[in-house]
């Protein structure tokens, strides 16, 4: 089970189809991901958990870690002359590289970084396109994605990867070398567990408003069961929870992100994790459609995002045609 992940890249290539440059890049994003493993690991000893002092195109407080992240992420792609653009959640517009390759990656570079001063997991998020580096058209719909993953920086390191059709997960090893740890991934259809920001419940929409009470009304409600409810704060974390064991994430649209027309980024964010959910057997939803086959209107448009187990997802989707 041990392989490497350029072996499996290999593999991959040799017996699936699967393009030698794209291979290439998603090795480009590995070697990223490890370099910044080490760095996370350390950063408390090194004071960098704390702000930088600005704030990125979202508006958001940038950590320090933030600003570094992006910076580990330009340099290793800037090594790789496939890839001709990045697109990331750190940057106000996509950033040209000098090489003219075929491939662009929309990534955040640390998702959930205000959890590094209570060490908790934290993540990388990535998408791969095909691009023409003289004339590039970066808003693609999730269908077109060529690749997507995530990095979860926890007790291991885990880069979990699709191509579209599965997925699979590789962990750092004392060598830092990524290697298959999990093949095969499948989301379990039905699950008794739910990740959302009840904070917010008064500014939910009637069907986030009817899902959650059916849940907390346990075996007395619909669904029949006991749910519990589960929330880190870090879109990586419980996404990779819920992969593993089942459950559904939900950040809805809400009556104080409408005007933004959601929280979450479409690109580098409800994509990638759609597609590697859907590889998986699970749903993705923005409660009105697939978020894969949300057509982008911007690099940094946000959407709704309801990503999980296939029954938990469909009774969303059923909840927002009762309530629509």
């Amino acid at each position: 089970m041990s392989q490497p992940l350029a072996h499996w890249l290999a593999a991959a290539v040799a017996n699936d189809g699967v393009d030698l440059k794209l291979s290439g890049v998603v090795e480009t994003i590995a070697a990223a991901c490890a370099e910044l493993a080490g760095i996370l690991r350390l950063a408390p000893i090194a004071g960098q958990t704390g702000l930088a002092g600005h704030t990125n195109v979202q508006g958001e407080a940038q950590k320090q870690l933030d600003v570094i992240s992006n910076d580990i992420f330009i340099k290793h792609l800037r090594r790789n002359p496939d890839i001709s653009i990045l697109v990331s959640e750190e940057l106000d517009e996509a950033l040209h590289m000098e090489n003219q390759g075929g491939f662009a990656v929309a990534c955040d570079p640390l998702d959930g970084s205000s959890n590094l001063d209570v060490n908790v997991t934290v993540g990388s998020i990535f998408s791969i396109l095909a691009v023409d580096a003289k004339n590039p058209d970066l808003l693609q719909p999730g269908t077109k994605q060529l690749a997507a993953g995530y990095a979860a920086y926890g007790p291991s390191t885990s880069v979990v990867l699709t191509f579209g059709t599965a997925v699979v997960c590789f962990t750092l090893d004392e060598n830092q070398q990524f290697v298959l740890t999990k093949d095969g991934i499948s989301v379990p259809a039905a699950s008794s567990e739910y990740a959302i920001n009840t904070a917010r419940e008064r500014f939910w929409d009637d069907a986030t408003k009817a899902y959650v009470t059916q849940n907390v009304a346990g075996e007395t409600g619909p669904a029949g069961k006991r749910y519990n409810m589960r929330w880190i704060g870090s879109m990586v974390a419980d996404i990779h929870r819920i992969l593993m064991r089942g459950g559904i994430f939900l950040y809805p649209l809400d009556s104080e992100t409408t005007d933004k027309g959601g929280r979450l980024r479409l690109l580098y964010e409800a994509n990638p994790m759609a597609l590697i959910m859907e590889a998986a057997g699970g749903g993705a939803t923005t409660g009105h459609g697939r978020i894969l086959e949300v057509a982008p209107t911007a690099i940094h448009q946000r959407i709704p995002v309801m990503v999980g187990s296939k029954d938990e997802v469909e009774r969303v989707n059923a909840l927002y045609a009762k309530h629509s």
